[in-house]
């Protein structure tokens, strides 16, 4: 049988003393609760709608990309980064200047990069590399190593021998991390940090024994070694 309760208990009761509480916080706060709501909504509808907006500017950048590309694979380097305005086509440059934030306009500047390099504009090549985004895995190390040699041929190479050391270690693998370990060990010897050039060079002799770069890098070490008076 059910138990009835007196005024002065359910007053007393702690469940109802919250709720009671609650619905009242509610209706004093309505329109704060109901704004803050709306305001969480609308943040969720506008993440959504970015991430559609960002997929079609992507789309909308990889098209106006494509004849850039072209003309890249060409080795028409020029007309790769600024288009032709005869042809009515956009160069790499358009790409990253409309649609920087999109995937397509991240590619545009490694493009733009190695572009630039080619045209004998090594200062303008490294503007462009500085602000791409490397991806993760072997598709980033071709990158890093070419922002590395940039860095070199500007004479920043403790630099370089830095970004050399990330682009070996960036994907671990017979082929590109002794190559990159060998560029590490020859740029900090070139920045007068043997002890670094020696630590890299050795790591190729001993980690990779059969790779193509074991000679040069045993040639580093004994000149290392003659000046060292060894």
């Amino acid at each position: 049988m059910a138990k009835n309760f007196t005024e002065e208990e359910l007053e007393q009761d702690p469940l109802l003393k919250s709720y009671a509480k609650t619905a009242q916080f509610y209706q004093e706060n309505r329109n704060v609760i109901i704004g803050s709501a709306v305001a969480v909504i609308l943040a969720i509808a506008l993440a959504i709608g970015y991430h559609y907006y960002q997929k079609s500017q992507n789309k909308e950048a990889q098209r106006l990309m494509s004849t850039a590309e072209v003309e890249f694979l060409r080795g028409n380097y020029e007309s790769a980064l600024t288009g032709s305005d005869e042809d009515f086509t956009i160069g790499f440059e358009q790409v990253i200047k409309n649609y920087g934030g999109t995937e397509a306009g991240n590619l545009a500047r490694y493009y733009a990069a190695v572009s630039e390099y080619n045209l004998g504009n090594t200062k303008q090549a490294l503007s462009y590399i500085k602000e791409y985004e490397v991806p993760e895995g072997i598709l980033g190390v071709g990158p890093l190593s070419f922002h590395a040699m940039l860095l070199t041929e500007t004479g920043q190479h403790a630099k370089a021998a830095e970004l050399y050391v990330k682009a070996a270690e960036w994907d671990k693998n017979e082929s590109t991390t002794p190559y990159n370990y060998l560029e590490a060990a020859n740029a900090f010897h070139d920045a007068g940090n043997t002890e670094n050039a020696q630590k890299y060079a050795e790591m190729v002799t001993e980690n990779y024994p059969n790779s193509s770069q074991v000679t040069e890098a045993n040639r580093l070490l004994g000149r290392l070694m003659t000046a060292n008076g060894q």
